[in-house]
Order: structure tokens, then sequence, then C-alpha cells
């Protein structure tokens, strides 16, 4: 039975690293994952997610964003950024698309945090929230 277990707990995790990866886009919280998990007809329970999430977490695989709500977190694949861990991400609060701000002025960015206001940012988990381009156009 412990065998049985193992195999479990891997092809949950294949499920979950798989659906994190095709939404790498957006964040998704751990009620996306247990209703994708459902979908899919494998059945984990929110402990086992929790977990998972945990273990991929510490590999560098995906990053933990905190919510508004001290108690929640969203999640976010990083296997298409690798460097995500060292550039601030846009979320449109409209349609949920993350974008990477991949560019120079992201450095400068981090300059002035630190030469003009003695901060070191962290940006790994920071997201500055708005409306990407197209829902924007979609408004007008």
């Amino acid at each position: 039975m412990q065998d049985n277990r193992k195999n479990y707990n891997t092809k949950c995790k294949s499920v979950i690293a798989a659906y994190l990866e095709n939404n790498s886009e957006r964040r998704v919280s751990v009620s996306d994952i247990l209703n994708y998990l459902e979908d899919c007809g494998c059945s984990a329970n929110r402990t086992t997610v929790y977990r998972n999430l945990e273990k991929m977490s510490e590999a560098g695989q995906i990053i933990r964003y905190k919510t508004s709500d001290r108690d929640s977190a969203v999640y976010q694949c990083v296997t298409k950024h690798d460097d995500c861990h060292n550039h601030l991400h846009l979320q449109c609060e409209k349609c949920g698309r993350i974008i990477h701000l991949e560019c120079d002025f992201m450095d400068k960015i981090a300059g002035h945090l630190f030469e003009d206001h003695g901060f070191r940012i962290k940006c790994e988990g920071s997201v500055l929230l708005g409306t990407c381009r197209e829902c924007l156009a979609l408004l007008r």
C-alpha cells in the first residue's frame, strides 16, 4: 500500500506541475489546482497540494505570492522565465495575465529605490497591479 501512495503523490505532482506550466502567464490558487485535479480524476486533498507546492517553491520551479488576505497565496510557474526571481511582474486585474518586466527599466527602478530610499527591492513575489493593453482596448 505504501508504494501506491508514492505513485499517487508522484502522479499528483506531475499533474500539478503540468497545470502550473500550462498556466504560467497567470497566477493560480490552491482552489484552482484542486478543481483542475478533480476535473482530471486525480483526487488529492488540500494538504497534498500545499506539500507539492512547497517542494516546487523550494526547488525554484514556482513563485509563491502572498495575496491581500495574509493567509492566502497564489502560485506561478517560472520555467518559461528563468529569471523570474530577479524582475518585477505586472498583473492585469481584468484578465489576470502576467507580464514579466524583463527590461533595463527594472534595473533603473531597483537602483533608484536603493540609492534614493535605502531600500533593496525583493523582486520574487512582487507584482504591480493594473490593466493590460488588451483589456484597456476593450474598455474604450
